[in-house]
């Protein structure tokens, strides 16, 4: 009996491993791990937004605006080093550089320390001498903005000149070399503070960060200047502008956040979830189309006067679920090189998604549910094989199947995201056609063991019965070539005994 179980496992294994479905299928996960780094930095929007401002109150409007986005600038870039040098470890590069000080909001004396000292440049500089050479090299971030200098022409326009003038800049294309061309140009009049109207024109919508920027700037220099209409001496102004609170800042490392460190570590098993669902969609499909074909070309007689129809059925479901595993395990593999052999943002992305593969436990767990899950949904799809003469027909029989199972699937997914637990997620743990597809999914959150257990027992139970009851209808579907069934003739199939 186990022989001929496995020859037909075999045939089914290369019937399906045949078709050009398959293999694109199969590499489409490659294909994505290798085209994502590249298409990433394609569609990354990395170009400075360029401004232009008109300063025509004397200049020191101008000079404020330029120093309030360097000093963001810089604090961004800052705290962007921060998080670097913490998740790889590298405060001996310079414990007393604020770079190496993650308990804190940089102040403008920080910053003023960090320029004092080199920037960024220097800060690599002492990190390259510690770092180990398989550390990813730091992405020194892009400048959000960009300040040009203001056209002679532009400078000394008004009205309709100025407007044309205006327009002229903002339509120019900047990224075909354009020497003068501009996203916002920004207009200070001559008689500002009196007037304190600045006009603004940008090529689009202009990001609400530059405006709240440019808002709070123009509004210091306001005070300042009012400050010293009232007596008070510049230096006296300024420091009232400049008292500010030194904000003590904790956070997480990178990745060790509740929050964070739950979606990292649910990143496996709901991609495990998600395969299961996938694979099972298009090996059902592949199913079907191989037992059309056996039908259509008359080899299901000739099988039949060599096995059992039990045989038959066992030999299918073993290999579907050799095509389901060797989907995962091609997956898997590739994507544990993606994490272990490359660098860069996918990699620091995917080994720390790996970590609960190391605990025994979740493996067997993710195994187990995979293994009985996809057995569970391949029964059904040999039966309808079994029933249906026609392709039409087969569909007309898997559709409503499908999404019955796919709809609750989805909405579980979402919830497991926004990190939910509730009752949809109790109820599809225990529901056996959905149980390997929830406890698969709540792996990463946690589950409790009595909860594992139950559901395994459970989905155990649910596969037995379908082996005896559609076990019983392939059986007797198999006998009855030709015949379209009704809801009766069903029902009496699922009641026959074997023979």
């Amino acid at each position: 009996m186990m022989t001929n179980i496995l020859l037909v496992a075999r045939r089914e294994f290369r019937q399906i491993a045949a078709m050009k479905s398959f293999w694109l299928t199969l590499l489409l996960v490659p294909i994505a791990l290798a085209l994502g780094p590249l298409l990433g930095k394609a569609l990354n929007d990395d170009e400075s937004t360029r401004i232009i401002v008109i300063d025509r109150a004397g200049g020191s409007a101008l000079t404020a605006i330029e120093d309030r986005f360097a000093l963001d600038e810089d604090r961004y870039a800052l705290r962007s080093l921060s998080r670097y040098v913490r998740r790889h470890s590298l405060e001996n590069a310079d414990p007393a550089a604020p770079w190496t000080q993650h308990d804190r909001w940089y102040t403008d004396a920080d910053i003023a320390a960090f320029r004092s000292a080199g920037g960024i440049d220097a800060a690599m500089a002492k990190i390259d001498r510690v770092k180990a050479q398989d550390t990813p090299a730091y992405d020194k971030p892009t400048p959000s903005y960009a300040f040009a200098e203001a056209p002679a022409a532009l400078a000394a326009a008004e009205g309709e000149q100025l407007q044309e003038q205006v327009d002229t800049l903002l339509d120019a294309d900047k990224d075909k070399g354009a020497a003068e061309a501009a996203d916002i140009v920004v207009l200070v009049g001559e008689n500002y503070p009196a007037d304190p109207t600045v006009r603004l024109w940008s090529n689009e919508q202009p990001p609400s960060s530059f405006v709240t920027a440019l808002q709070d700037v123009l509004t210091g220099d306001l005070r300042q200047r009012l400050l010293t209409d009232r007596g008070f001496s510049a230096g006296d102004a300024q420091a009232l502008q400049s008292a500010v609170p030194a904000i003590a800042v904790t956070t997480p490392p990178p990745g060790g956040g509740a929050r964070e460190a739950m979606l990292v570590r649910s990143i496996v098993p709901l991609a495990i979830a998600y395969i299961l669902m996938m694979s099972l969609m298009l090996s059902g499909s592949w199913m079907l189309q191989g037992s059309i074909e056996e039908r259509s070309n008359k080899l299901l007689e000739s099988l039949l006067a060599c096995i059992r129809p039990e045989e038959l059925m066992y030999g299918k479901l073993l290999g579907a679920l050799a095509v389901g595993l060797s989907m995962i395990t091609v997956w898997v593999g590739c994507a544990a090189i993606a994490a272990f052999a490359t660098h860069g943002a996918i990699a620091d992305m995917i080994r720390p998604a790996l970590a609960p593969l190391t605990s025994p436990g979740v493996i067997l767990a993710m195994i187990y549910f995979f293994i009985a899950g996809y057995l569970a949904i391949s029964i059904l799809f040999v039966a309808i094989g079994a029933m249906a003469d026609s392709m039409s027909e087969a569909q007309g029989y898997l559709m409503p199947i499908l999404l019955g199972i796919l709809l609750p699937i989805t909405f579980l997914m979402q919830a497991i995201v926004a990190g939910k637990d509730g009752l949809m997620v109790q109820v599809l743990t225990w529901v056996p056609i959905w149980t390997p597809f929830a406890v698969l999914a709540r792996l990463g959150i946690g589950i409790e063991t009595w909860e594992l257990v139950g559901a395994a027992i459970l989905l155990a139970v649910f596969i037995a019965v379908e082996v005896v009851f559609l076990g019983r209808l392939f059986r007797a579907s198999l006998l009855a070539q030709g015949q379209k069934p009704g809801f009766k003739q069903i029902i009496d199939r699922f009641r026959s005994a074997p023979g």
